[in-house]
């Protein structure tokens, strides 16, 4: 089943640039590593379009029947007006940023950044990464920046063990979160791998609004692998150029 086109990118950080995949190491087993396996550039024929094509466990990429992103107004989507139903407990913890040549990523190594629980299931917070142009679009509507923030379920027996929350930027004022990480993303290259940020506290990382969009999907790169739960803020932030 053929899914929303993914767009294509650029990479850097922050409003002008795109994070690509960038879970810890428990997640990243499950995903590629390697970008130069793949890329965003259709002519390239490594592309979104051919990435089923490429490697038989990548399949889900070309076939996949819930696959992310998606338009919010997909028929898959649940509209919750409860914030109480996905309950955040998010506390400062010692956090990296690593260059992976490929992307830049935000990281609690150890699990100790805090967690979500929803469904009654809890979901450890491993890392944050951003994407620009944003991914998810609603009602056709791309936006200038989009949050994802990557949690795993500890426990060996939950069957859809990935959890993402994300959230929407649209061009306005700085946002302070953001800001605070500049100094040290944009001072980072090819010789820098990695930098201790210190601590950082994800809870002032700011989501707005007690509505949200939740959906089955996927990952957003390959394998595209099915059985991630999607929580898409409703509200957009601002962000802007620093």
């Amino acid at each position: 089943m053929k899914h929303q086109s993914k767009p294509i990118f650029v990479s850097v950080f922050l409003i002008f640039a795109v994070l690509f995949l960038s879970y810890s190491a428990s997640v990243s087993a499950q995903e590629v590593e390697d970008e130069r396996e793949f890329d965003y550039l259709e002519n390239s024929g490594k592309g979104p379009s051919q990435w089923g094509d490429l490697k038989k466990e990548w399949v889900a990429c070309k076939n996949g029947g819930l696959q992310s992103p998606i338009d919010m107004s997909s028929l898959r989507v649940k509209v919750i007006n409860k914030s109480g139903e996905l309950k955040k407990r998010y506390k400062p913890c010692h956090a990296i940023v690593k260059n992976r040549g490929h992307d830049i990523s935000l990281q609690w190594p150890n699990y100790d950044a805090g967690s979500i629980k929803t469904n009654g299931t809890e979901y450890f917070l491993q890392q944050a990464h951003w994407h620009s142009p944003s991914e998810h679009t609603i009602n056709g509507r791309r936006y200038a920046l989009e949050l994802h923030m990557v949690h795993q379920c500890k426990d060996p027996n939950v069957k859809n063990n990935l959890a993402v929350v994300g959230l929407l930027y649209k061009f306005g004022a700085p946002d302070a979160f953001l800001s605070k990480l500049i100094g040290n993303i944009t001072s980072m290259n090819d010789h820098v791998q990695e930098r201790y940020m210190g601590l950082i506290d994800p809870s002032l990382i700011k989501m707005g609004g007690k509505k949200y969009y939740r959906y089955m999907g996927s990952l957003t790169v390959p394998p595209c692998t099915e059985g991630v739960i999607w929580t898409m803020n409703k509200k957009v932030s601002k962000s802007s150029h620093p």
